[in-house]
């Protein structure tokens, strides 16, 4: 049976970008992408499209097995967003909308990535990122799982299908375990998996021949009450950081010691 493999993929601001160059509008509470600096493909769910290209690779694997991008935001750099096809992936699915600006907001997305996996027919399997490098949430693959019903395995290090099951070796504090489940799951990848495969000339190249599919919200049928914020972000700032250095004085070694336990005991910090 050919395999319908979904990455969730995300366009974000370059995490490498000069910390000069990085800005936030206070009153609009987002971050404003910096001139002249491209966004990118959120680093680990470039690990992710290379997941799901290996398992697509892998002996065994029914021919006609596909590989199928998709991506949510207010507005894309085309460029980038054809990198996972450029590496390999079969097709790319961008919901756009003015709409889907709010980012943050962990339910909103999976909300409207559930509704363009289930009008693209459903997957055996969804390969994420473990956590994307604007927000740092790492709960919108959790959410996607559990509206469709799906296991969920995160921090995978190497995932593989056999038969009907995939098989994860999953990260933990002291090294890894393997775990089970059934098709169709959801599994989160981490850089340990590996270094994501560089696109060939070849794939740039098949690349720009491709059209993404593009859906609204409209294209969704996402009602008006899926489209209203979950959550209420108050403040968004970068923060300050000040020190102040006190020399404590004394007679000797011994009575700055003393003086400065005191002055320690009224701080509460022994």
């Amino acid at each position: 049976m050919a395999l319908k493999i979904a990455v969730l993929v995300k366009q974000v601001v370059d995490p490498e970008m000069p910390a000069a160059a990085f800005r936030i509008d206070p009153g609009a509470k987002r971050v404003v992408p910096p001139p002249n600096i491209p966004p990118v493909v959120n680093g680990f769910d470039e690990n992710a499209v290379e997941a799901a290209l290996r398992i697509k690779d892998a002996p065994g694997v029914a021919q006609g097995s596909t590989v199928t991008a998709i991506s949510m935001g207010a507005t894309f750099a085309l460029d980038v967003m054809k990198k996972p096809l450029s590496m390999g992936a079969d097709e790319l699915v961008l919901l756009q909308d003015n709409a889907f600006d709010n980012t943050a907001d962990s339910f909103f997305t999976a909300q409207v990535l559930v509704a363009a996996i289930k009008k693209l027919g459903g997957f055996d399997l969804i390969i994420c990122g473990r956590q994307a490098s604007d927000w740092d949430n790492a709960q919108v693959p959790l959410g996607v799982a559990e509206l469709l019903g799906l296991a969920c395995v995160a921090l995978g290090k190497k995932v593989e299908v056999q038969g009907a099951k995939i098989v994860v070796e999953r990260l933990i504090p002291d090294g890894y375990e393997v775990v089970e489940a059934s098709l169709p799951a959801l599994v989160t990848v981490s850089n340990e998996l590996g270094q994501p495969r560089y696109p060939t000339l070849r794939g740039i190249m098949a690349a720009t021949r491709k059209r993404p599919t593009i859906w609204s919200a409209a294209d969704l049928g996402l009602q008006p009450a899926q489209l209203q914020p979950q959550i209420t972000l108050h403040s968004l700032f970068v923060p300050t950081r000040s020190k102040v250095c006190e020399f404590v004085e004394g007679d000797d070694e011994a009575d700055r010691g003393r003086k400065l336990a005191l002055k320690l005991r009224e701080a509460k910090l022994i």
